[in-house]
């Protein structure tokens, strides 16, 4: 026989706050994993923005290499705006509208401003978030020489 009654209902309400805490909870921590991610880069700090994404990602090898040559080559400003941000304590999926700001070392005049909706997929790996997919991939690629 299912329970009801009033300790049910408190069981349930209980349960439904923690699930809605649990999912307030990984929403601000991927936020701030992206926010931190978004950081590194500005700094120039190529391993630290690689460290958030799991190697096994799709690309990731592309990835490592955009990175590498983009803050080989140029100095960048990262700006983000959230647009989505999905999921439950052990996957999220987040769209943020990202602008990258890239003035090459050689560059005496100008920066090239790029703006895309950047989508990453998130999983919980054991204690921490790590970035397991990524589009598009090309956003972090330097930019062509002419």
């Amino acid at each position: 026989m299912p329970a009801t009654g009033p300790e049910f209902t408190r069981r349930a309400l209980l349960f439904a706050a923690l699930a809605a805490r649990m999912r307030a909870d990984s929403a601000d921590e991927v936020w701030e994993l992206v926010s931190s991610v978004a950081s590194d880069l500005s700094a120039g700090h190529g391993g630290e923005f690689l460290g958030a994404f799991d190697p096994a990602m799709p690309g990731y090898e592309d990835l490592r290499h955009s990175v590498t040559a983009l803050l080989g080559q140029a100095d960048v400003q990262s700006s983000l705006e959230l647009v989505s941000n999905e999921g439950d304590g052990r996957s999220r999926k987040v769209e943020v509208d990202w602008l990258l700001r890239i003035t090459g070392h050689e560059e005496v005049s100008g920066a090239t401003s790029r703006q895309e909706r950047v989508k990453c997929g998130f999983e919980k790996q054991g204690r921490r978030w790590r970035i397991v997919s990524l589009e598009p991939l090309a956003f972090f690629a330097p930019p062509r020489v002419h």
